[in-house]
């Protein structure tokens, strides 16, 4: 049975502003989930700088 991924929860990225849905890879931690990937996890110092 193949599923649908139009129901996947989303968010917004911190660093890239960027909507980003959910993975299997979070499903334990959706709600800490901050970043959509880890080059936005590394560059979280120099965004919050910047603003």
């Amino acid at each position: 049975m193949a599923h649908k991924k139009v129901h996947l929860a989303s968010k917004i990225c911190v660093t890239c502003k960027k909507p980003f849905s959910w993975r299997k890879k979070w499903e334990r931690n959706w709600d800490e989930v901050r970043y959509c990937g880890e080059k936005c996890r590394r560059n979280k110092l120099k965004k919050e700088i910047d603003e």
